[in-house]
């Protein structure tokens, strides 16, 4: 904890909170204690906070909604950002819509759906912010947000405001250039096309209801933990089928459960511990290498107490 930068928060009329329970903020419902979390309601808010971060030597961790991260069951010794409900102003301009990241996904989708704007129904179950899907090139039914992102504004290292262009961001699966070059996502622009509403609608009722059959949405999770494999695709599969065919579903370590709905879920029971996590991970990574010669590798991040980052494999 640091007095110093606490001062910082306030002399900035930032919110922020201390020792806030990361479970609380993650959707597996999962992690420790967190230093401080401070809620931006606009990008100089952003600036201003991890500018004192950085002054004061504090680890920084940008979050959104919290729905595809794994926290540690020791919490994290920093400052989360979160960009959420106080940072969710949007626009409509024709078939152009302009989001701020904390802006909630399935909302947005809707919103598009009641001016028969079509291009993101496939985000309408996705939960999420805008800006954590455009971080990830999050979507579903083989689709990606990027496919509609016409530009993104972002705060750069430099501590300047930017707009990059579709084609610099680096859009491909599950991956954009925001996870390599630092900078944070403040908002998008999505170019969208004009259909009827309610065709738009039908569309998205249509993949709610096969969302609600799929996938096991009445524990918490953080989605697909293992990313798709072209090659492993082609001879075996997607991940979630050659888990099932392995015969893991219901695999347990601790309250971390294999979901019986979903094999590519991993649902919390009610205690999960991120070591369970890990150790689930693990156990279901050596079982199909073994069955197959492939490594599973993982869609969800994980955030180490000192403020490393990355997909979740890269940590075992």
């Amino acid at each position: 904890m640091s007095p110093k930068f606490e001062e910082k928060l306030t002399r900035l009329g930032l919110e922020w909170r201390s020792r806030v329970l990361l479970s609380t903020l993650s959707h597996w419902k999962i992690g420790g204690p967190a230093d401080y979390v401070v809620e931006p309601s606009c990008a100089e808010d952003v600036r201003n906070a991890v500018k004192a971060a950085e002054e004061c030597g504090i680890p920084m961790f940008v979050l959104g909604h919290g729905s595809n991260i794994l926290f540690d069951d020791a919490g994290f010794r920093g400052v989360i950002v979160r960009l959420g409900g106080r940072f969710c102003g949007c626009a409509f301009d024709g078939t152009t819509v302009r989001a701020q990241a904390g802006v909630w996904a399935p909302a947005l989708a809707r919103a598009c759906a009641s001016r028969g704007l079509s291009g993101i129904e496939h985000v309408v179950g996705i939960p999420g912010n805008i800006g954590g899907l455009v971080f990830m090139n999050g979507g579903s039914l083989r689709q990606n947000i990027g496919d509609v992102v016409s530009k993104v504004t972002v705060l750069a290292r430099s501590g300047d405001v930017a707009e990059k262009q579709q084609a610099q961001c680096g859009f491909s699966y599950r991956h954009s250039v925001f996870q390599d070059d630092g900078s944070i996502v403040l908002g998008a622009e999505l170019q969208l096309t004009q259909k009827s509403p309610e065709e738009v609608r039908r569309q998205m009722l249509n993949i709610l209801a096969e969302r609600r059959g799929k996938f096991p949405l009445n524990l918490p999770n953080c989605g697909s933990v293992f990313s798709n494999d072209a090659d492993l695709y082609e001879q075996y599969g997607p991940p979630g089928m050659v888990i099932d065919r392995a015969g893991l579903k219901g695999t347990r370590v601790g309250d971390a459960q294999v979901s019986q709905r979903h094999a590519n879920f991993i649902v919390n029971l009610g205690h999960a511990t991120s070591a369970d996590v890990f150790a689930l991970v693990r156990k279901i990574r050596e079982e199909i290498l073994h069955r197959t010669g492939f490594t599973l590798h993982c869609e969800v991040r994980y955030l180490s107490p000192g403020g490393e980052c990355g997909k979740l494999d890269a940590f075992l």
